[in-house]
Parts: structure tokens; sequence; C-alpha cells
């Protein structure tokens, strides 16, 4: 059947009453051609929320009002099937989105494992590649990336191939692109001197102790002391599977390995001679402290509560919508979650303070190691109780 296909853009025009007018001529050519289908594209540029400020005289209040008039109409004789499609709902008007309207929201989630490993055979599809290449193992790693993100890795790949003239895409390659889309490409250029080098293998060779010694941290998967993105180093640890929910035990020790570099630097440098290089880390805690306490109900003192700190008043100023005695008590809540993390992380370090210099010294010598290899050098860390949460 005809299949009409408009951008929510296209309707947005700087005479007030155009977009309205193309509402009207797109409705009235699909209802001489129906039975048909219109879809819109990124229906939240004319559809978003209406309030007092603008006014019936405004452009995109105008479209929206027509949109609004033409699927009113609608009855089981018009023959014709409305689609949109957007990623901001939150922003839409409630009008448009009633039972008569809009019927059914369907949520395009991003893809699990299985979903994964179809779109990378897709995306590979033309891609000539050795034997090595294992498109499973690959989308194991890519857990909550998006359909975009997984060609884009298949593209760098190939890019990653050519450039080092390789006939067919190695695994190495592909290692490489998933890294380089990850974290950022390799900074080759930057030279570090043998104290920086040192301070980073420890900062790394802490985060990779703590999250291997605690029992609820996702496994290491990589640990390097080469430059990328913006970063001197990286820690990288994958979920061994897809998840849809975290327990307050499980973030608990990704704020206590992310405190782990910072405690290791300190534990070399002493207390003044702590760097620059922990305040990535420190700002995640202190992102993710926050989110424990106000969205996630996970504070000791107010435990199952919820803040909404996004609020937006009238004049677009970000409103607060609990007391100032509520606010000191979350900033009490946040600062104990990021005290807890760093006592933890020092507990583990100064328990395996041999697998810590160990680990350094391995990172300083072949300055990328395998999971395999982090793996064989930790193999005799242990758990103290300082560290431990529950049984």
């Amino acid at each position: 059947m005809p299949f009409f296909s408009i951008s929510g853009s296209e309707f947005a025009e700087m005479f007030v009453g155009v977009g309205a007018s193309r509402v009207r001529d797109l409705f009235d050519k699909a209802k001489k051609n129906s039975p048909s289908i219109i879809f819109i594209d990124e229906i939240d540029a004319v559809a978003h929320k209406r309030d007092a400020r603008g006014g019936a005289g405004r452009e995109d209040e105008q479209t929206l009002n027509q949109i609004l008039v033409e699927m009113d109409g609608f009855d089981n004789d018009t023959g014709i099937i409305v689609i949109a499609a957007t990623n901001r709902v939150d922003m839409l008007d409630k009008a448009l989105l009633r039972p008569g309207r809009f019927d059914r929201h369907v949520n395009v989630t991003l893809p699990e494992r299985k979903d994964r490993v179809e779109i990378l055979k897709v995306h590979f599809k033309n891609k000539p590649v050795t034997e090595d290449v294992n498109l499973d193992a690959l989308a194991a790693k890519t857990a909550g990336s998006s359909g975009a993100d997984l060609a884009n890795i298949a593209n760098e790949a190939a890019i990653t191939a050519a450039r080092l003239n390789h006939e067919k895409i190695t695994k190495q390659d592909v290692d490489e692109a998933f890294e380089r889309i990850g974290i950022g490409p390799e900074r080759k250029s930057k030279v570090m001197n043998d104290k920086e080098r040192r301070i980073t293998a420890y900062h790394e060779a802490g985060h990779a102790v703590v999250g291997h010694v605690l029992p609820d941290s996702d496994p290491v998967h990589k640990v390097t002391i080469i430059p990328r993105g913006h970063t001197g180093g990286v820690t990288w640890f994958l979920p061994p599977e897809d998840r849809s929910y975290k327990n307050i035990y499980e973030l608990k020790d990704v704020l206590a390995r992310a405190m782990g570099g910072r405690v290791a630097e300190r534990m070399i440098l002493g207390t003044d001679g702590i760097t620059t290089g922990a305040s990535s880390d420190l700002q995640h805690v202190a992102e993710l402290s926050r989110e424990m306490v106000t969205e996630e109900g996970m504070g000791s003192k107010l435990r199952d509560q919820v803040f909404n700190t996004d609020e937006v008043n009238f004049f677009g100023d970000r409103a607060k919508i609990y007391s100032e005695k509520t606010s000191e008590v979350i900033d009490a809540e946040i600062e104990a979650l990021s005290k807890e993390a760093g006592h933890r992380a020092e507990a583990v370090l100064k328990a395996n303070r041999k697998s810590l210099d160990a680990l350094a010294t391995a990172l300083l010598e072949k300055e990328t190691l395998e999971e395999a290899e982090v793996a064989k050098i930790l193999k005799d860390t242990t758990l103290p109780e300082a560290a431990k949460l529950h049984d």
C-alpha cells in the first residue's frame, strides 16, 4: 500500500501556518490513496509539550494542533495507519499519546547478546575476515551497544585492517576497533617519563586488584598503561553476561574499584603525593553515589526513598523539591558511600600488596596485559574481612 514518510523537522517553518498546511496536505494525500501508511520520523520536533509561555500563535503549536485534529477524526473506514518514531517520548504532548491517536507504543530497546550476534553478521557479511574472528565473543563484550555502535566497530575494524595492509580483517583488528570505539585511540605520540609510567602502572594495578578481589565486581578484561583518548591508562572491566539490574553490592564494588587507583597512588607516593590522575575516577564515584541515594533509594538513612533532582521550574531553573535538612542527609549519605569505598579499596590493597607490586611491575614491562595474564598474576589474592559487605 502507499507509504508516506516525512520527518518532523520538515513541518517546522519560520512562517506561521506553513507547518499546519503541510500536515493537512499530507493527510489529504494519504486519504486519497487509502488504504495507506503515514510514517513521521522524529515527531518530537513538532509534538513537544505545550505550555503557557507560547500560545496558539506559535508555529510549532499550530502544527501540533493540526496533527491532533487530523488524527482525532479517524474511524474504521479511514484506511490510514499513522506510525511515528522518537527517542524522546518524555517530550511529547500528552494529547498525542492518548488512546485513539497513538494506541500502541513499541519500545525498541538495546539488542541482547543473541541479537548483537545477528547484527554483527550483517555488518561483517561483505567484509573478508580471518578464521580467528569470533563474532559471538565480540557480541559478549559489547553489552549495552546499539546497532549503530556495532556497525561502527565493523567499519573501524575494516579501516584498521586497511591501514595495516591486511588482506583480511584479523582478530587484532577487531579488538583494536572495539577498544578504539570504547575508550578512544592509542596516543602513541604521548611520551611519559619513568615517574609518570610508574604512577600510572600502580594506579591501573590498584583498579585491577580491587576489582579482581571483590566478589561482586565484573572481571578484569584488560589493563594498559598506554594512553588512550583522554586517559593515561585504562583498566577495563566487562560483565560476563547481559544484566537488566544491579544490586547494591555490585554498585558498592564499582565504587571501591574506582577508588583503587587513588588509594594505590597514596600507598606508593604518600598522602601528599597524590596526582590529578584520579580526577575522573572521583567524579564517577560522586555521580554514582548520588544516583544510588537520590534515584535508586539505596541510602542507609533514606532507604527506599527517591528524590527527583532534575525537576525544572517555570523559569527553566533547576528546582529543589526537598528540604534543606533532607539535602544535608543526602550529602552525608553520598560522603559515607565514598568513604566506605575508599576504606574497602585500601583494605584490599594492603592485604594484597605483593600482588599489587607484581601487577605494576608487569605493566611497566609489557604495558598491556590481557585477562588471562592478569588472572595469573593475581591468583593468590585474598579478600580481607574489612572489605566484606556480606557473607
